[in-house]
C-alpha cells in the first residue's frame, strides 16, 4: 500500500512536467496536442444564433427550413428524378457507372478578401471520371454564393447536374463535401453589407489579407445525421474528413442503394425559384482543362487523383448576372 502511494506521488510531478512541455513546446508531444486540439474543435453548449442561416432561402411554406420537401413544378421528364428536375439546372453529362468517392485533400490558403471555396468533384470525360479539383473563385457578384454540381443516380443511369450563383443556397444532393459545404446550406461564411465574412472552423484562411472572421461550429441534421464538425485539423491545414458511410468511404452522389438519400428541403426550392446564374466561362474552362490530364482520372489515379486543389483562384466574369427562370423552371 504504501509502495502505490509512492509511485502515485512520483508520477503527479512528471505528469505536471509533461503537461507544461506540451503547453510550451507542442512537437514535442504531438499526441497530447491533437488531443487538445480534438477538444477545442468540439461546439461550445451554446453559440448563439448561427451567422450562416442567412445563406438559406426564407421559408414560405412554414414547416421550417429542413421540414419536408415538396414539389410544386411541372412533371419531370421521364428519365429524371423529379427532386433533380424541378431544383437543378439541366444535367450535363451522363454515365452508367458510379463515381468514385470523394477523396480527403487539404484547402489550400484564401487568396484575399471576397472569394468563395468551389469544391472538387469528379466529372465524366473520354475516359472514365476525372477530378475536377476545388478552387477558391471571384464570384461574378457581390452577394453571390456558390450552390455546387452533384451527380443524381435515376432510372439506371447517373446524371451530372452542374452548380450555379445565387444569393442563397440551394438543392446539392445532400453531398457533403467539406469546408462548410456540408449537404444542406453552407456554413463556411456569409455576406454582410458587400463583405464575406470566413467561418475559420471550416476554412484555410489567411488572416493577414483576409480580416472578416468568426469561428462557429455547424449543429445541422443533414439526411438524418447529426452534423457538428465536418472538418479535421492536422497542423492547421483543414482537411474535409466528412462523414462517412458505406464502408467508410464518402459518397460522391445521391440515391441508388450506395448513394446519399436525400431530398430538397423548402428553402433550398425557395433558392431556386431566386434569380440565379449558371457558371461562369472560367469555371467551365477550369473543368475542360483538368479533362486533358490523365493523371486526374480514376481509371489512372484509382480514386486519388494527382491534384485535388488548384492554387490560382479563378477570376470572376461580371457579365454573368443573376436573372429570374420562366415560369421558375430551367433556363
Amino acid at each position: 500500500m504504501k509502495s502505490s502511494s509512492r509511485l502515485i506521488l512520483c508520477a503527479l510531478p512528471a505528469f505536471a512536467a509533461v503537461l507544461w512541455l506540451a503547453g510550451s513546446h507542442p512537437h514535442l508531444a504531438p499526441g497530447l496536442a491533437a488531443v487538445q486540439a480534438a477538444g477545442q474543435d468540439q461546439a461550445p453548449p451554446d453559440q448563439g444564433p448561427d451567422p450562416a442561416a442567412v445563406n438559406q432561402a426564407p421559408d414560405t411554406s412554414g414547416q421550417g427550413a429542413s421540414g419536408p420537401s415538396y414539389t410544386t413544378e411541372a412533371p419531370p421528364p421521364p428519365d429524371e428524378n423529379p427532386d433533380d428536375a424541378n431544383y437543378a439546372e439541366q444535367p450535363t453529362a451522363t454515365a452508367n457507372e458510379a463515381p468514385p468517392p470523394l477523396p480527403d485533400y487539404a484547402q489550400p490558403l484564401s487568396p484575399g478578401d471576397g472569394y468563395i471555396w468551389t469544391p472538387g468533384y469528379w466529372a465524366w470525360g473520354p475516359y472514365g471520371y476525372y477530378w475536377v479539383p476545388g478552387v477558391w473563385v471571384e464570384p461574378p457578384y457581390d452577394g453571390a454564393l456558390w450552390t455546387p454540381g452533384y451527380w443524381a443516380f435515376y432510372s439506371g443511369r447517373y446524371r451530372w447536374y452542374p452548380g450555379h450563383w445565387g444569393f442563397h443556397i440551394g438543392f446539392y444532393g445532400g453531398i457533403n463535401y467539406g469546408f462548410g459545404y456540408v449537404g444542406f446550406g453552407y456554413e463556411g461564411g456569409y455576406w454582410r453589407a458587400n463583405h464575406f465574412f470566413y467561418n475559420r472552423i471550416y476554412n484555410n484562411i489567411n488572416e493577414r489579407r483576409v480580416h472578416n472572421v468568426y469561428s462557429y461550429h455547424a449543429n445541422v441534421h443533414v439526411n438524418d445525421m447529426h452534423v457538428t464538425n465536418n472538418v479535421r485539423v492536422n497542423n492547421n491545414v483543414r482537411v474535409n474528413n466528412n462523414v462517412r458511410a458505406n464502408n467508410f468511404v464518402r459518397p460522391s452522389y445521391r440515391g441508388g442503394p450506395n448513394g446519399v438519400q436525400s431530398h430538397p428541403q423548402p428553402s433550398e426550392g425557395n433558392a431556386w425559384r431566386e434569380p440565379t446564374a449558371p457558371r461562369m466561362n472560367t469555371q467551365v474552362q477550369h473543368e475542360q482543362n483538368y479533362g486533358a490530364m490523365r493523371g486526374q482520372y480514376a481509371s489512372e489515379n484509382h480514386g486519388r487523383p494527382a491534384m485535388t486543389t488548384e492554387s490560382r483562384p479563378l477570376r470572376a466574369d461580371r457579365n454573368v448576372q443573376p436573372r429570374q427562370r420562366g415560369g421558375g423552371g430551367r433556363r
